[in-house]
């Protein structure tokens, strides 16, 4: 039970605020205020349970070096949007009309924020470490993965093909990434970095959640498979293949680091047995 006792109340926090954000989605400020409230009050919800549940302090979202991990995943992150956009603009599927509004990329802040902190307490923090202890590293991050991109059919211009890349390219890249840092500061930051590039910068779309407002006016055009279509550059082929390489790259430096947990016998059947509870 101890996933659910940790999962369980990041996942209403995760529901409350985005409900809330999406209530005050006109109002930049708001938007920007409830959404670090969001990503703040979830990260001192899961350490209370993990506290709680495991009887031990949950080093993996300790203040101590949060900043600079934090920063270090952002950069990596908006650095693999810029290589994605960069090779769909070359081939003339992204083009910028100007720029956009200068309130819409302070309330992305906030939403993507809230929207990084939970997805990787939920799907790092708590999915892939309970798994990973029962049926190895490989195994966690294959479920999590699958599960990552199940998740991101439910928004509303979700494809089929959209998920498959998420859960490949995001999936298993964040679990990678966690893997290798034994933290979650670096994958939040990863996340949000990618996210807000996506929305807040460059103005895609993003996960098919519908067009965005963000620093300039971003235009995709041409053939879905080149730009991921209403689905937003996730579902790029270029996302994918930068993807599997950051995934390859962090857990060949997992497996430098002596930190992939093998696979124990019976592994099948345990990690079926904890994504059940």
């Amino acid at each position: 039970m101890r996933s659910l006792k940790q999962l369980l109340p990041v996942a209403a926090v995760a529901f409350v605020g985005g409900q809330g954000l999406m209530a005050v989605k006109d109002n930049a400020l708001l938007s920007l205020v409830l959404g670090v409230a969001t990503a703040a009050l979830a990260v001192l919800v899961y350490a209370r349970m993990v506290r709680w549940s495991e009887r031990r302090a949950p080093d993996e979202v300790a203040a101590e070096g949060a900043t600079a991990r934090t920063v270090l995943g952002t950069l990596i992150g908006f650095g693999w949007f810029a290589a994605v956009i960069g090779n769909i603009a070359f081939l003339d599927g992204y083009r910028v009309d100007g720029f956009g509004t200068a309130t819409g990329p302070v309330g992305l802040f906030g939403f993507m924020a809230a929207a990084a902190v939970t997805e990787e307490l939920m799907f790092r923090g708590v999915l892939f470490r309970v798994v990973e202890e029962r049926a190895g590293t490989w195994t966690a991050l294959g479920l999590t993965s699958v599960l990552f991109g199940l998740w991101h059919m439910l928004n509303p211009d979700a494809t089929v093909w959209g998920a498959v890349a998420i859960a490949v390219s995001a999936g298993g890249t964040l679990a990678a990434v966690y893997a290798a840092t034994r933290n979650l500061w670096v994958p939040i930051g990863l996340h949000f970095g990618w996210n807000f590039a996506e929305a807040g910068v460059f103005g895609t779309e993003v996960s098919g959640n519908g067009r965005t407002e963000g620093l300039l006016r971003g235009v995709t055009s041409g053939p879905d498979l080149l730009t991921g279509g209403r689905f937003g550059p996730e579902a790029s082929p270029y996302t994918v293949v930068f993807g599997v390489l950051l995934t390859i790259a962090f857990m060949w430096l997992a497996h430098r680091r002596g930190n992939l947990v093998p696979r124990r016998p019976g592994a099948r059947g345990a990690a079926a047995a904890t994504l059940a509870q």
